[in-house]
């Protein structure tokens, strides 16, 4: 794709963002050219494993949220670009999951702070940059641009559109944070911190965490997915709370 043909939306000398019109005019004709093999241009051109992952979201007619989207980058291993519309805006944000970093060409307190609960996905491909150290130049080089990927991910869970568990930890199961996690790097007031800490000494299931002061099922949800997501958590099917939400189908006795 020529990126010249698309207005830049941002002054002279920053890195150009596409108008998400343009860019979704693009993606309709790839998708209306590619048609026939059924498979959708958003992520036709990923690893079998990784499409296969995502898949999942584009059959159930939601479209891949961005949480999920990230999630499985992580967990299949895979340096993507993921193309999100942010208000008027495209932005590529391309993720190097063994290097624990991000490339964004916006600045990251912006894009957290004013549009991380309306990112939308709109196209994956594999990653457009190489990594920081992959080759010698500027363009493997980390540059303000590059950003630790566990804040972006710690965020997304708990601010992102997302108010479901991720499939990965869904269904009868209790939680356990896992010891090594150093909560000093994660971006959490107080009262998440101390939570965090009282879910090191013992297992529960989402109910009863979602009881704890200060929670809700919503905040509980939101809170394991952030920390599966920094993997730290540990999820247990085996654990009698586990055992005892699946006889009582999860909902509360």
């Amino acid at each position: 794709m020529n990126s010249e043909q698309f207005e830049s939306t941002i002054p002279f000398g920053e890195p150009g963002l596409m108008r998400a019109s343009a860019y979704r005019r693009y993606l309709d004709e790839k998708e209306a050219e590619s048609a026939p093999i059924g498979i959708s241009t958003r992520i036709s051109s990923l690893s079998p494993s990784l499409r296969a992952d995502l898949l999942r979201f584009e059959q159930d007619g939601t479209g891949s949220e961005a949480v999920e989207v990230m999630a499985a980058c992580v967990r299949h291993s895979k340096r993507v670009t993921v193309h999100f519309q942010c208000g008027s805006m495209v932005v590529p944000v391309t993720v190097f999951p063994r290097e624990r970093l991000v490339h964004c060409p916006m600045d990251m307190d912006e894009l957290v702070d004013r549009h991380l609960s309306q990112l939308r996905v709109m196209h994956v491909e594999p990653a457009l940059l190489p990594a920081p150290g992959d080759t010698q130049g500027s363009q493997g080089e980390r540059s303000a641009l590059h950003h630790p990927l566990g804040p972006l991910l710690w965020n997304l869970a708990l601010r992102g559109l997302r108010r479901e568990l991720l499939p990965e930890i869904a269904g009868p199961a209790s939680y356990r944070v896992a010891p090594a996690l150093d909560v000093n790097r994660l971006p959490a007031p107080p009262l998440l911190i101390e939570l965090i800490h009282r879910l090191r000494e013992k297992s529960v299931h989402l109910r009863e965490l979602s009881e704890w002061p200060g929670m809700d099922r919503d905040r509980a949800i939101r809170l394991l997915n952030a920390l599966y997501l920094q993997a730290s958590l540990i999820v247990s099917r085996s654990h009698p709370d586990a055992i005892s939400e699946k006889w009582y189908g999860g909902e509360p006795r």
